[in-house]
């Protein structure tokens, strides 16, 4: 039977959520420790005075480090015997084995025992205004209902289950209730086309079963998503059914495959909607016992984006992913209890998963699900939720706030910002313009700006400024610190460790840490070679690095989109950096030079309202970039654009921009997953211009 919204169904989910908590916790005995008030989870660890002190200790004893941290931050109902097995020249990953514990039961159960009226979810809908909220009391039951639906329609312990889905509340109890039932899931980004579906789909494995919506809405625009999932099912036979949800009231064709999910909106005391879980042939109880999950079983499968290649199917494992991305959550970003977090990530990317998700419910934390755009329905849309839901923690994309910054200063200022206390960026480098502006105006000069880097495959932060003395120094566009139990090494050509500083080179990691990924699915050895065989003993991340004389880190960008001009080496990125106060964006590519061997392309977007010749910006930013960096950086060419191709996650493809410069426009693939497709035929229209403007 359904139990009614209200104290019933509460009740229910908080007495079965002391009930089980009951069955998970396991709690080790506690030490005194001076660096406790900062870190709890470090109170067993004897002789350690400080944060330095600590972070070294991560390092040099990492075993007693991640044991502590473990046994304190996860529930288990049983405890692990080993801490780690691990052997990267052979791309062996092991943490925490004997252990066994269910990640949704550390997301909700143990949190609905204590305070079951907490916020857990806000989601920003796309319409301004309307923002509605879950407590963890209402997610728990909702998790419940779909774990107990999944179980019903035959999905079982190892089956994987694809979510293809906008940033809502029933894809965050979908990737739950897979957690829940030891299903792993395998969120597809809902901007994919049929084909990329399908594809991920069948390299997956994914024999049972996809939870889709009738049409996603973003940005005011409706994206038909139950009919990519109908195309991409004519070359997927062997998926049995498919769960359709309705985000709009426009209905869809259903076919004897798909299955009907009602959502039930109830109009309660205070106001807020709740969405429950419904099949059409019945209705599920609210009580879904939860499977017990060995550290090392497959939580999910995050696909690569795939633009170059076949992507990649990284896999993450339970226990060790959970406890990181925890961990990263509250300490880069100084979380604290009651705090409201706000990452504007979608969920069908790594950050979505680790820090709109898994991370902050690990916590206890409030998280925001942000289904629209920043600009909609006027670049006010980010500051006017944050002062309408109070965030605390604002962790955002460099291109968004680039984007931002184009549209001015009172955009920003309309909104009171005082809630913030920390701001984040995420996805690639920071140019110091758009950091300077995101600290100086959004964040009012107060709040502490944190750059983070990391990858689908670390699942989680490894180099960021925080955690670290609250008064320590900031560089503007620097990554900066690693994160506990993360030892970064830059390697040179030859396969040698750089040892001093103030030198640049490939980035490795040097030991293991629990989050990083455990293969890519059905192919162990692509694992091995992409990320272990160019240096061996080390974990490549593919990305260049500069470590300055005071040993902060600096991300130059992927090392294939280092330029090799005339025998020197640069970073797009480095490039990029390099603006004047009339450039919003920038996007660098090489080309082929018959002379240099790759030529310098860069793309630029003015701000709003200037009015300057390009001519003589153009010999501005020339000779801007021979005096920061040096003259065999100068762009040879420079064309200016309305707009760069985006993702809709706001990824500047700039292998799209490469396949234009080289006139490769056979080769441009998939555009499907552009925000707006148009962007890419205006570069062309306006590449002819530039090249006559040169010649």
């Amino acid at each position: 039977m359904w139990l009614p919204c209200g104290c019933t169904s509460k009740y229910v989910a908080s007495s079965f959520a002391r009930r089980t908590l009951a069955s998970y916790l396991h709690v080790s005995g506690r030490s005194r420790c001076n660096v406790a008030a900062f870190m709890p989870e470090a109170a067993g660890l004897e002789g350690v005075s400080g944060r330095a002190a600590l972070r070294e200790l991560s390092v040099s004893n990492s075993e007693s480090f991640w044991a502590a941290v473990a046994r304190h931050r996860l529930c288990w109902s049983t405890p692990f015997h080993t801490v780690q097995d691990c052997d990267l020249s052979r791309g062996k990953i092991k943490w925490f084995e004997g252990g066994k514990l269910n990640v949704s039961v550390n997301c909700l159960d143990r949190h609905v025992h204590t305070c079951p009226e907490r916020v857990a979810l806000i989601w920003e809908r796309d319409e301004r205004g309307s923002e509605m909220k879950y407590t963890y009391g209402e997610l728990l039951e909702m998790t419940c209902r779909l774990g107990n639906l999944l179980r019903r329609h035959g999905v079982k312990r190892g089956d994987c289950v694809t979510i293809y889905m906008p940033t809502c509340p029933l894809a965050v109890a979908s990737m739950l209730a897979c957690a829940r039932i030891g299903a792993a899931h395998n969120v597809v980004f809902a901007g994919f086309s049929a084909d990329a579906l399908a594809e991920r789909i069948r390299d997956g494995e994914m024999l049972l079963l996809i939870i889709t919506v009738n049409q996603g809405v973003r940005g005011g625009k409706v994206t038909e998503l139950k009919k990519t999932v109908d195309t991409a099912m004519q070359s997927c036979p062997t998926v049995k059914q498919v769960f359709v949800a309705m985000r709009t009231d426009n209905p869809v064709t259903m076919t004897a495959r798909d299955i009907a999910m009602e959502e039930v909106r109830e109009q309660k005391a205070n106001q807020i909607l709740e969405i429950q879980i419904q099949a059409v042939e019945g209705e599920f109880d609210v009580v879904c016992e939860p499977a017990v999950m060995n550290s090392e079983d497959v939580l999910f499968l995050l696909y690569t984006s795939g633009s170059t290649g076949k992507p990649k199917g990284l896999v993450h494992t339970q226990a060790g992913y959970l406890l990181y991305a925890a961990l990263t959550h509250r300490y880069v970003f100084s979380y604290h209890d009651g705090d409201v977090f706000g990452c504007v990530a979608d969920i069908g990317w790594i950050t979505g998963h680790s820090y709109v998700v898994y991370g902050p419910l690990a916590n206890g934390a409030t998280t925001v699900l942000f289904e629209s755009t920043p600009i909609y329905p006027d670049p006010g849309r980010y500051w006017d939720m944050v002062e309408r839901l109070k965030i605390n923690q604002f962790y955002g994309a460099p291109t968004a706030i680039r984007l931002l910054l184009k549209y001015g200063d009172q955009w920003v200022n309309k909104y009171d910002r005082s809630t913030l206390k920390t701001l984040g960026s995420v996805g690639e480098p920071i140019n110091t313009e758009a950091w300077e502006w995101y600290h100086r105006v959004v964040g009012d000069g107060r709040c502490p700006v944190v750059d983070t880097w990391w990858q689908t495959e670390t699942g989680g932060i490894c180099i960021a400024p925080r955690p670290s003395d609250p008064d320590a120094e900031i560089v503007p566009g620097m990554a900066m610190r690693p994160f506990f139990g993360i030892n970064p090494v830059l390697m040179d050509t030859e396969g040698e460790v750089l040892t001093s500083n103030n030198t640049s080179g490939a980035l490795c990691m040097a030991q293991p840490w629990p989050g990083m990924a455990r293969t890519i699915h059905n192919n162990h050895q692509r694992f091995i070679d992409t990320y272990f065989q160019p240096y061996p003993g080390y974990f490549f991340t593919g990305d260049g690095a500069y470590r300055s004389e005071e040993g902060y880190y600096q991300i130059t960008g992927r090392l294939d989109d280092v330029i090799n001009v005339s025998g020197h080496r640069i970073g797009t990125a480095e490039i990029e950096d390099v603006v004047c106060p009339a450039v919003a964006e920038s996007a660098v590519v090489g080309y082929t030079h018959s002379i240099k061997g790759q030529g310098v392309y860069a793309f630029v977007v003015l701000k709003k309202g200037i009015d300057v010749q390009e001519a003589d910006l153009s010999r501005q930013l020339n000779g801007m970039v021979s005096e920061k960096i040096a003259k065999y950086a100068s762009p040879d060419f420079i064309q200016f654009a309305k707009r760069l191709p985006k993702t809709r996650s706001g990824k500047i493809m700039r292998r799209v921009l490469r396949k234009v410069v080289e006139s490769d426009l056979e080769g441009l693939g998939d555009l499907s997953t552009l925000d707006d497709p148009a962007a890419v035929q205006e570069i062309i229209q306006d590449l002819c211009l530039c090249m006559n403007t040169y010649f």
